[in-house]
């Protein structure tokens, strides 16, 4: 069947209108060497057929591995009731609507999201969300640069290292200095780091929890970097926070993360959601949109998008940042799952998943030839040293219906023999003893 919409008819008018003769002398001015010779476009196919097509695809796609992978994005329940909610007709048909005040409902939900996120991180003023925790970690970066006009980032090798790779990609045409300090030990090397920032330093970037799963506080260093005028920026995992000390406990000034594990599901790497908090000296200098909330001329409560002046569609090359749009759905998502899990619900959740990957950690350190890092204290997710590569390992345990984790090889060298274990609420404690004699089996073949 032909899947073009337009007639033949349809076709020669459009081509007359624009003073063509023909859909080749649409394309006239393209040089013949840059031509493509083929599309190689198949023939057309039924709607049964594609069907068909596209389900043996996805068939290629195993979906039956207990996931224990991390590194950035988990595997974590979602309550039905975020789906129910989310397709509701007035939320998912509704987007960055370009006359907003007119969908009072739609303003408040993402006002209600930037409130979550401020209670969650502790931070005065949240923006309606970014694309995802990379960029809006090198948004905070550009934010920082603007704050005090310095020039210099400071990186711990603790920070994930996809979002790193993404601020390199972005910072590459920008004459800036960037340095990354190496982990010690799994944690931040805090001489190397303080020795690093001086008074060329705009700021100074962590994580908590750290790329390896271990936790720490920061404190010290935020005093440190903050009598020497620099920024801090902490990316965090947001269900940590229902444990571990905030940013806003810390002082940090800009605070960013990945919002998949609040209500979005892992779907082959998005969409997600990226979140940025900050404090309110700062709003002026944050990306994106902020919702605020006023009263109409009756005294009613109403919802306006304020300062969306930094962006580029207003302001041109004077925006603070190029990404005029938000990852709004998603972001409704997040703000239905964490009121629909409340304050104790989070907190809750955080603890099992501590519990249960200090179950896993000690199910492991009895296999023989493995090596736990018990000495770091982490969330959910932590490193284990493998008497052979960890890719190899990998291959084994997923024929025997594992995704083991994240062989941390592929991205530091040095530990190809290093596994990368994550674990959730999702993991049961009989698929944690199970995976645990899996990898014995394994190891031991």
């Amino acid at each position: 069947m032909n899947y073009t919409p337009h007639t033949e008819e349809e076709v020669k008018q459009m081509l007359e209108d624009l003073g063509v003769k023909s859909l080749d002398g649409l394309f006239s001015g393209i040089p013949d060497g840059l031509k493509p010779r083929s599309f190689n476009i198949p023939s057309g196919k039924s709607e049964a057929e594609i069907l068909n097509h596209l389900k043996l695809l996805a068939s290629k796609n195993s979906s039956s591995l207990i996931n224990f992978v991390g590194a950035g994005f988990y595997d974590h329940y979602i309550p039905a009731a975020v789906d129910a909610i989310t397709s509701l007709p007035e939320f998912y048909t509704a987007y960055t609507p370009y006359q907003p005040e007119t969908s009072q409902g739609w303003l408040q939900a993402i006002y209600e999201y930037q409130t979550a996120i401020c209670h969650l991180t502790d931070m005065d003023v949240s923006n309606a969300s970014l694309y995802d925790g990379g960029t809006a970690l090198y948004e905070a970066c550009m934010m920082a640069m603007r704050i005090n006009g310095r020039k210099k980032i400071v990186v711990d090798e603790g920070v994930n290292l996809i979002y790193w790779t993404m601020i390199q990609c972005y910072i590459s045409n920008l004459s800036l200095d960037i340095v990354k300090i190496p982990v010690k030990e799994f944690r931040v090397d805090r001489d190397k780091l303080l020795s690093s920032l001086d008074d060329k330093t705009s700021a100074v970037v962590l994580q908590n929890p750290n790329f390896f799963g271990c936790i720490d506080d920061y404190s010290d260093i935020v005093e440190y970097a903050h009598k020497k005028g620099i920024i801090v920026i902490e990316s965090v995992y947001p269900v940590s926070l229902g444990v571990l000390k905030t940013p806003g406990e810390m002082n940090v000034d800009i605070t960013v993360g990945e919002g998949q594990s609040l209500g979005n599901p892992l779907s082959f790497g998005g969409p997600y959601l990226g979140f940025i908090a900050t404090k309110k000296e700062y709003v002026r200098k944050m990306p994106g949109r902020i919702v605020g909330r006023t009263i109409d001329r009756r005294g009613r409560d109403c919802y306006v998008l304020t300062l969306q002046a930094r962006e580029q569609h207003i302001r041109r090359e004077k925006a603070t940042s190029n990404i005029c749009s938000n990852e709004a759905l998603c972001a409704l998502r997040s703000v239905v799952y964490l009121s629909l899990l409340g304050k104790h619900g989070l907190t809750e959740l955080a603890q099992l998943n501590m519990d249960k990957a200090e179950f896993a950690r000690q199910q492991l350190e009895k296999i023989p030839n493995i090596q736990v890092f018990k000495e770091q204290p982490v969330f959910n997710e932590f490193p284990i040293l493998l008497p052979e590569r960890a890719d190899f390992v990998v291959n084994k345990m997923i024929d025997k219906g594992y995704a083991p984790g994240f062989p941390l090889g592929r991205y530091y060298r040095g530990m190809e023999q290093h596994l990368l274990v994550a674990i959730t609420e999702q993991r049961t404690k009989e698929d944690i003893v199970k995976f645990a004699e899996s990898m014995e089996a394994v190891l031991c073949s």
